[in-house]
């Protein structure tokens, strides 16, 4: 199967290209028939002339980008959208997660035959070097998910994903949010959509200057307004996919 991998940026010039030609050569060893969409999510620094020397280097690497700042929501649906592989998934551009995952889940993915790979802080043999704020952050989180929609999963925030093309491309065309709860609306529709997801441990190296990185209270506030929204349409309204 083609593995198509979506890297969303935002002002992220310093270290995108080393790190796209990172993952690039980490796939080419491992997978046969691949796609790295690097996003530029609107960035106002050099990110966009940065992906461009990649793509260069490699014709793996494509420019999916646009101009103004949608969100990392945003800029994983326009990835999805622009992406042609029967797998697709997504990985933060700071390569706080290595793209070694990528191919382990990808692996499994064809090995267990289940249509999400998600990875997951709260597997026992994860291994973090995590601040103890994002940890609290990451149980209380998972505490309301499994009030609000019960799925079986312990961590759907951490930044490195597959899913099979079918499940997410239909996700996206129903999907809303654009802010932090994006990954929460796409395994919730996928699941209401009778995908298998299993969880697969991650290894962590945190490189933020603080806890939280760019995240302020303010997107913590909105991620759970968001969330509560997402249950209330898939939920109460039934309104996706009408």
């Amino acid at each position: 199967m083609k593995l198509s991998v979506i890297v969303p940026a935002y002002n992220e010039g310093e270290h995108i290209r080393e790190n796209l030609v990172e993952i690039r050569n980490t796939l080419a060893k491992n997978v046969s028939e691949f796609e790295i969409l690097a996003v530029n999510d609107g960035s106002v620094d050099n990110t966009k002339s940065e992906i461009s020397k990649a793509c260069e280097l490699y014709p793996e690497i494509i420019y999916a980008g646009y101009d103004e700042n949608r969100g990392k929501g945003g800029a994983v649906k326009h990835g999805v959208e622009t992406a042609s592989g029967d797998v697709i998934g997504f990985i933060d551009a700071d390569l706080d997660i290595s793209p070694n995952h990528l191919v382990s889940f990808f692996n499994h993915m064809n090995s267990a035959g289940c249509d999400i790979v998600i990875g997951s802080k709260m597997h026992k043999d994860s291994k973090l070097d995590y601040p103890a704020a994002r940890k609290f952050f990451s149980l209380g989180y998972y505490v309301l998910l499994k009030i609000l929609f019960g799925m079986k999963v312990h961590d759907t925030q951490t930044g490195v994903k597959l899913y099979k093309a079918q499940f997410i491309k239909k996700a996206v065309s129903a999907a809303v949010v654009k802010g932090y709860a994006f990954d929460i609306e796409l395994l919730a529709l996928c699941s209401h959509d009778g995908a298998i997801i299993e969880e697969m441990p991650v290894e962590i190296v945190f490189k933020r200057e603080k806890s939280f990185g760019r995240i302020k209270f303010k997107d913590i506030w909105k991620m759970f307004t968001d969330t509560v929204g997402i249950w209330w349409r898939l939920k109460v309204k039934r309104s996706y996919f009408r």
